[in-house]
């Protein structure tokens, strides 16, 4: 039997008219990403960049990189704010762009939801049109979508993907790594985009005794607030490290910790050697290690502990670098060095009580 009534996508659970909304409410933070390269509003089956851009370039290589934010949305869900998981989308996506030396150009988005909320999506995609801005790059189209029984009502996601562009005789990486190099390393915001399933099985943990809203006497903030700190924006002071100092290559410190990462941009005859001693992790990392337990070595494998980007670079020009990074306002010391050995990263001594 029947109901009577005809079937519909709003029966199914689908709001087109929501979806409408959402686009009218973004409107104007996605246009403000827009310079002159763009062809084009939103709203259009498929973004237009104009490529004239590359043109003055020798041999122009294109790079795309695409990535989300992980279960640090739950936290977002959990506090019911959304104005800087966008901001996450864009560096955990453009950030990686930048390893190889290449400029951003233009990025998409994707979110999907159970049920589209337009005010909440309108504010999502605000923050990734903020990040955007903050890079100099075209948020150049998206898409959202509404998935009823696939996810629950409250539930999302989203990811993104970007394309940027470098000339082939200033591409950085393995190749250009020497014995003798230095590793620079800049701090990190606080945990960034990784590791967040790690943190909502310790806030589960009734023996953890932590509390979204509250904030722990380690803490400067409350302890919600501060796991919603967005992740820091590296992009634009690569760029301007690549166009004045001798960088050989920079790691994107995420998923896998510092000594993976900064493993993949090395040559298989070199070793990264970094101390400890340099510095000392954020105060979210240790209250997250004593209330969860997590051995020391686990919380390496999981957290960026205070590192959010390394550059490697010549010795001779290291001090240079700094000032550089000191003078746009990211912290930033001598993290280690590089010496001969078998494409290996690791850690030695131990971080300052």
């Amino acid at each position: 039997m029947t109901s009577g009534r005809p079937a519909s996508y709003a029966a199914a659970g689908v709001d087109v008219g929501a979806g409408d909304r959402a686009v009218e409410l973004m409107r104007a933070a996605v246009g403000k990403t827009a310079g002159p390269e763009v062809i084009g509003g939103i709203g259009g089956f498929a973004g237009l960049f104009d490529a004239a851009k590359v043109a003055g370039l020798r041999r122009p290589l294109l790079a795309t990189s695409t990535d989300g934010v992980g279960t640090k949305v739950a936290i977002a869900r959990r506090l019911r704010r959304f104005d800087t998981i966008g901001l996450d989308l864009v560096a955990m996506v453009v950030d990686d762009l930048v390893v190889c030396g290449a400029e951003p150009l233009f990025m998409t988005d994707y979110i999907v939801c159970g049920r589209v909320d337009p005010e909440r999506v309108a504010t999502i995609v605000g923050g990734i049109a903020d990040g955007c801005v903050r890079v100099g790059c075209a948020l150049l189209g998206g898409e959202t979508a509404e998935h009823p029984g696939q996810f629950r009502v409250d539930d999302f996601d989203l990811a993104g993907a970007a394309t940027g562009v470098v000339d082939a005789d200033r591409l950085l990486g393995p190749d250009r790594v020497r014995p003798g190099d230095v590793v620079i390393g800049m701090a990190a915001s606080g945990l960034h985009s990784n590791g967040y399933s790690l943190v909502r099985a310790i806030l589960d943990a009734p023996k953890a005794g932590l509390d979204l809203e509250g904030q722990p006497a380690e803490l400067s903030q409350p302890l919600g607030a501060e796991l919603l700190t967005p992740t820091r924006i590296y992009a634009r002071d690569c760029l301007a490290l690549a166009g004045s100092c001798a960088i050989r290559a920079f790691a994107h410190i995420t998923g896998g910790g510092l000594t993976a990462n900064l493993a993949r941009v090395l040559p298989a005859d070199v070793d990264a050697v970094l101390d400890r001693g340099s510095w000392r992790p954020a105060p979210v990392f240790g209250l997250l290690a004593d209330r969860g337990d997590v051995e020391a070595a686990e919380m390496e494998r999981v957290f960026n502990m205070g590192v959010g980007m390394t550059a490697v670079v010549a010795a001779d020009d290291s001090d240079r670098a700094l000032r550089l990074l000191a003078e746009r306002g990211v912290p930033s010391w001598l993290l280690g060095e590089i010496r001969p050995g078998s494409g290996t990263a690791r850690l030695t001594g131990s971080h300052p009580r």
